[in-house]
């Protein structure tokens, strides 16, 4: 079969011709002003797929659709409205054996998708000889699919993406982390940023059982209250500017799944009210609706604070940290796990090189020595963002020598057998020890921003001039400073 027929069922001409101009690319378009004429059209046409709006004169959408169930069951049944939430709907789709719920207004590439999922299907019953099926059979289909795509996500986000050696630190956290998968608790990783936080909670829920659902992200510290609000929780058409659709939250998109919310240590105590709500009620209220919604979803949340020491000065809800805490996970950090940083290099490596399509063949060993002395307070993100700048700078597939590492690596490492004798006294006055870490720390900070002196200064809460004065001090200021500012 070349082509999939649709009918599209609506008393609005305009909704006719949006909906045919979509797709009548891909498919065969047969329109119908209502449910005598569908029914008129299924009696003479084979039709894959039916849409349907459901508020039309004399006979709603789920009414026809139920009733087109008993006679034509090989069709894949949509239904189409901007009453999202009208309960006659929601209760009624089971019923009429509805596949998908499309509301309005829709978007061109979203119903594009969604008509070609709803080929697939009729396709893949249509090739097993079980035409003559109802949705359940078809939902089975998908479902299987679904179950195949989440086994493939499980391997790769699993708790083997972790990368450590035995005896490794990291090991604690993942055991601890097995343990949480099994049971449907909240959970709360800390550490420092870029310790690998998020992927931890992605082995979670792959390891759980929640694994064939969806696993949402959202990181807390990067909105506004009103914006996360919205994003989060969603939003009625008109609930403020801007708003101008109704829009599924977060929470809700993650129904039955996981919402991993990250850096929840930066939100503000009015807005953990509002979350606080959520988790103990199991319900949310999208801005400008009159009724509240049940979601059944698990939380894993993320903070590199102290959120014990938050709750101590006021800064966070003791209520939501024992909320969200239940099950405390600490990712350490890079510099606490220095067994794993050949191996950690060495998967980055593989990965970078199919993705450049390289084929750099390891590292020379001063330069892992190198690496493994540096204490990385970007953690495993910086030491990805290392391997990446050595890669590109290389000029071919050899090992990548230690010629090739940032200035910071090279100059500024703390040496594994005598970890802070770079600063010790050893005999020297106080203020000399203090001039030294001063001057290691603009280094690094000047080497982190590319040279640019605006932005090593807010880093380092100095001033331009203030900055320039303590260059010129340590005899730092290199001739091509000026042209970063």
């Amino acid at each position: 079969m070349s082509s999939m027929t649709v009918l599209v069922v609506d008393d609005e001409p305009r909704s006719l011709e949006a909906i045919k101009r979509v797709l009548t690319d891909e498919f065969e378009i047969i329109c119908a002003n209502n449910a005598a004429e569908a029914e008129a059209v299924l009696e003479g046409e084979l039709v894959q797929i039916l849409l349907c709006d459901q508020r039309m004169p004399g006979e709603s959408g789920v009414t026809f659709l139920k009733r087109a169930r008993e006679r034509w069951p090989d069709t894949i049944r949509l239904i189409i409205s901007g009453y999202t939430d009208s309960d006659d709907i929601i209760d009624s789709v089971n019923n009429a054996g509805i596949y998908r719920y499309i509301t309005k207004p829709w978007n061109p590439d979203e119903l594009i998708a969604c008509m070609r999922e709803c080929a697939s299907l009729w396709r893949l019953q249509h090739e097993a000889g079980e035409v003559n099926v109802e949705v359940k059979p078809v939902r089975d289909l998908l479902q299987k699919a679904v179950s195949d795509k989440r086994r493939v996500e499980r391997s790769k986000f699993g708790f083997d993406r972790i990368i450590h050696v035995d005896g490794s630190p990291v090991a604690d956290a993942i055991e601890l982390a097995k343990r949480a998968a099994d049971y449907d608790v909240s959970v709360l990783i800390t550490g420092a940023s870029g310790t690998g936080k998020e992927l931890l909670a992605r082995a979670i829920h792959h390891e759980s059982s929640r694994a064939d659902r969806p696993f949402v992200v959202e990181n807390c510290g990067a909105l506004p209250d009103d914006l996360l609000e919205s994003e989060l929780f969603g939003c009625k058409k008109g609930a403020f500017t801007g708003a101008y659709q109704d829009r599924i939250g977060l929470f809700e998109l993650a129904d039955s799944g996981t919402i991993f919310l990250d850096e929840i240590g930066e939100t503000s105590p009015a807005f953990q009210v509002k979350l606080l709500r959520v988790l103990q009620e199991g319900e949310i209220r999208p801005l400008g609706a009159q009724r509240t919604r049940k979601v059944n979803v698990r939380v894993i949340a993320a903070t590199n604070r102290d959120l014990l020491a938050e709750v101590a000065a006021g800064r966070f809800r003791r209520d939501l940290y024992y909320r969200v805490a239940a099950f405390p996970i600490h990712m350490p950090a890079l510099k606490d796990r220095t067994g794993d940083i050949s191996a950690i290099a060495s998967r980055t490596l593989t990965q970078i090189n199919q993705a450049f399509g390289r084929q750099v063949c390891g590292f020379h060993p001063r330069t892992l020595e190198l690496m493994t002395a540096y204490d990385w307070p970007g953690n495993v993100r910086e030491l990805h963002n290392e391997i990446q700048r050595m890669v590109v700078l290389s000029q071919d597939n050899g090992p990548l020598g230690d010629d090739l590492l940032s200035l910071a690596i090279r100059n500024g490492v703390r040496t594994a057998a005598e970890p802070e004798s770079r600063f010790a006294p050893q005999g020297r006055a106080l203020k000399d020890v203090v001039a030294a870490m001063e001057k290691a720390a603009i280094e690094k900070s000047l080497e982190r921003n590319g040279g640019n002196i605006s932005h090593t200064a807010d880093e380092l809460g100095l001033s331009r001039v203030g900055l320039r004065s303590k260059m010129d001090r340590y005899q730092l200021r290199r001739d091509s400073d000026d042209e970063h500012d």
